[in-house]
């Protein structure tokens, strides 16, 4: 690393440090992610047309990733608790690439539920892993905007899949977009393992960055039970807030090109255009929303009211979202949606973020896992709820888009109640394990 001219007292400058480097490793990571899972939706109405699949097919389809991947998110947060991000995160990318390309290879419902519930169990672990990442290199003043910045690779990911995937499946047919895509993440685990360890050994830290690292008070050197956790109320906001959005994210992700194909006849050659405006969108509001409350904070607000009011002004900008089946024009859609991906992924960068302002880092994870669990639990009641409605229905998306309108006002109002001050967890000695 280059000398950053700081002194063993002083922070490293801005933009300097080997943490950047683990930052954009994280970052690829979790394009990887989003590239793999995104796939299907893409490909969501030729697969729908060439196989034959009604709504409540493809809606058991997805739910299968989603309680997959709520039940492997209770097992892999507590896995990177227990055995570290180095070589959790190697196991689960390669598990879930292996998964992803299993994908090209069935063709029945149950064939495909049964590889998207492996690649559910398997990108299950890149959140717990790379928010206990940034909780390791990173200090409280700089996890939301490092949150924020890995954050945005979910949208990348979708953007990279918008480019390619329809091109792949065009030109070699669906299959191939399943295998080419599936095989990334295997390029990436050999950067992971060569360049990861603790901040304190690692050879590519100097002292000045080490200290500004470590420059919060330490954490007590405990291992935390899930029960234990569950006793803290702090616990439950987060649980309430994944509960509570992450079905509308997911929504986004596997119904939108389904959507704007049904609604606009945008057919998968004309789906990246629209899909690329609106995870561009998502990009900026996930850094945007991590950099808001951070200088909030950095002006002196506390970290209670820069959280809370960020996340207040994100949830009412994704309210008009009800207004997006009732447009006459696609871009009109689009530019709507656009504006309630990027808010939700400022919220969701606060959102990760809220775990390690209360909780000391070895709980991190486990935190995370119980919210994600129960994230996916409700996604997975929402996407089956979805398939059958839009069945009965005739394909009536307005009473869908209301609930993805108000989810988030609700689930900070009710989080406000849970936790009116976020004040930092304290993990009594017997939490020891």
């Amino acid at each position: 690393m280059a000398d950053d001219g700081a002194s063993p007292s002083t922070p490293p400058r801005r933009g300097f440090g080997f943490r950047w480097t683990i930052l954009a490793l994280l970052f690829f990571a979790t394009t990887i992610n989003y590239v793999d899972r995104q796939v299907i939706g893409i490909l969501a109405p030729t697969l729908t047309r060439e196989l034959g699949w009604s709504e409540s097919d493809y809606g058991v389809i997805v739910s299968w990733f989603s309680i997959a991947y709520g039940i492997g998110l209770l097992v892999t947060g507590r896995l990177m608790d227990r055995i570290g991000v180095r070589w959790g995160y190697t196991f689960a990318i390669s598990a879930w690439s292996l998964a992803a390309v299993a994908h090209a290879f069935v063709r029945t419902v149950p064939g495909f539920s049964a590889a998207r519930a492996f690649l559910g169990a398997g990108e299950s672990a890149n959140f717990p892993a790379a928010v206990k990442s940034v909780a390791e290199w990173f200090p409280k003043r700089e996890r939301a905007l490092a949150t924020g910045i890995f954050n945005a690779g979910t949208n990348v990911g979708v953007v990279v899949a918008a480019l390619i995937v329809p091109w792949i499946a065009l030109t070699l047919g669906w299959r191939w977009a399943f295998i080419i895509t599936g095989l990334l993440g295997l390029v990436w685990i050999p950067l992971w393992l060569v360049a990861y360890s603790d901040p304190a050994l690692h050879p590519k830290v100097s002292p000045a960055e080490l200290a500004h690292i470590r420059s919060d008070p330490a954490d007590p050197p405990v291992k935390i039970p899930w029960h234990h956790l569950l006793k803290h109320r702090p616990t439950w906001a987060f649980v309430v807030g994944k509960a509570m959005t992450d079905p509308v994210w997911l929504f986004y992700l596997f119904w939108l090109p389904k959507f704007l194909d049904e609604n606009w006849g945008v057919e998968l050659a004309g789906l990246a255009l629209p899909l690329v405006v609106i995870y561009v969108a998502a990009d900026v509001g996930s850094v945007a929303g991590g950099w808001l409350s951070g200088a909030l904070i950095k002006r002196g607000w506390s970290i209670n009211r820069g959280r809370k009011a960020t996340m207040l002004l994100l949830a009412l900008m994704i309210v008009p979202t009800m207004l997006a089946p009732t447009v006459q024009s696609m871009w009109a859609a689009v530019a709507i949606v656009s504006i309630a991906a990027s808010a939700h992924q400022g919220w969701s960068a606060n959102l990760f973020t809220t775990v390690s302002d209360m909780f000391p880092r070895r709980a991190v994870a486990s935190v995370i896992g119980i919210g994600g669990f129960a994230g996916m639990f409700t996604a997975f009641l929402f996407q089956r709820f979805t398939g059958d409605l839009l069945d009965a229905t005739g394909g009536n998306y307005g009473p869908i888009f209301v609930v993805l309108a108000l989810a988030y006002v609700a689930a900070l109002f009710i989080m406000h109640l849970l936790v009116p001050r976020m004040d930092p967890v304290k993990l009594d000695e017997q939490a020891v394990e």
